[in-house]
């Protein structure tokens, strides 16, 4: 259950933190306050009524937005710069004040001029990715399951670490939580909940299938027992629902020994998903409802991005592309 303030609250404590502990200019002021009632209203259009549910993969979609992938017109660099900064200073205030659980703007920049989304990841340096995560250990076959799972579905971080086990919805008619190999070995669905509270179903393969199978089997019981019990299908050692930062973590933890030193984030796998379902031919209504857009908009940019991938594997290859 959320308990951060409304976007408004809280954009009306921190201008008035930085009128009166900072001497700001009252143009200064103004200009803030423009830029966080612009937020509001995107929040506000996303279904977002409390701060506390703002993550940073909501912030990396602002900023895609200001940036233009998302059909609007793109706001200059130097205009999306000012009006992150400002974001993520009452986001920063409103976490040190302790009226936040977190801060949502770690790992959240400005995209530098011409840049849209985030590179996906090739093919086979999603294959180095998984297989570095996994492990026999319980944490490693938690990780390994967490990924595939990520890579399988293309749900945002927030949407997985929300999952309960009820939300595993076998394809093979078995039980996830008495026999999850029967159940989930050869994959099954999702039911996501996402902006705004809206529920979809999303459908996962035998690879995620076989790692959530292992994890339910071999891991998350001993962890469950360390706590207090819990319906959440990812737990951390301690039997407590996992965060999104620890995601960050291990996905970043498993690009380090992989070797991928291309910037990476749970949000890379939404982008590799959405991107390698479309080059595979899948159609751009589908990856919409599967990625949980409201808006087909939103998801056309991936089309300009694989049709980059398209030209770019056409300039090396072709002898006369040049």
């Amino acid at each position: 259950m959320s308990w951060g303030p409304s976007p408004e609250h809280g954009a009306e404590r921190y201008l008035r933190h930085v009128a009166i502990e900072r001497g700001l200019s009252e143009n200064t002021r103004d200009a803030y306050r423009r830029d966080l009632t612009a937020y509001s209203e995107w929040l506000a259009a996303a279904g977002i009524e409390d701060l506390a549910d703002v993550a940073p993969e909501t912030l990396a979609d602002y900023v895609a937005e200001l940036n233009g992938s998302t059909g609007g017109p793109p706001f200059a660099p130097e205009t999306i710069a000012r009006r992150l900064s400002t974001v993520r200073g009452m986001h920063r205030f409103l976490f040190e004040e302790g009226l936040l659980p977190e801060f949502a703007g770690s790992g959240v920049r400005a995209p530098k001029k011409g840049q849209r989304l985030p590179k996906a990841l090739s093919t086979d340096q999603v294959a180095a990715l998984l297989d570095a995560a996994g492990g026999d250990d319980p944490v490693g076959l938690r990780d390994r399951a967490l990924l595939e799972l990520l890579y399988a579905s293309g749900a945002r971080v927030s949407e997985v670490t929300a999952l309960d086990i009820d939300d595993l919805l076998s394809g093979q008619g078995g039980d996830a939580w008495n026999d999850p190999e029967r159940a989930l070995g050869e994959g099954g669905f999702l039911r996501v909940t996402g902006k705004g509270s809206k529920q979809r179903i999303v459908p996962y393969g035998g690879y995620a299938g076989r790692a959530l199978a292992a994890y339910l089997v071999r891991a998350r019981p001993a962890m469950v027992a360390a706590g207090r019990g819990t319906p959440a299908l990812f737990v951390g050692p301690r039997g407590g629902r996992v965060s999104r930062q620890s995601v960050w973590l291990v996905i970043r933890g498993a690009a380090e020994r992989a070797g991928i030193e291309t910037e990476i984030s749970p949000h890379t796998m939404r982008h590799s998903f959405a991107t390698h379902l479309l080059a595979g031919g899948a159609d751009v209504r589908t990856v919409q409802e599967l990625l949980g857009h409201a808006s087909v908009t939103t998801t056309q940019i991936y089309t300009q991005v694989t049709a980059d991938m398209l030209r770019e594997h056409y300039l090396h290859s072709h002898p006369r592309a040049r």
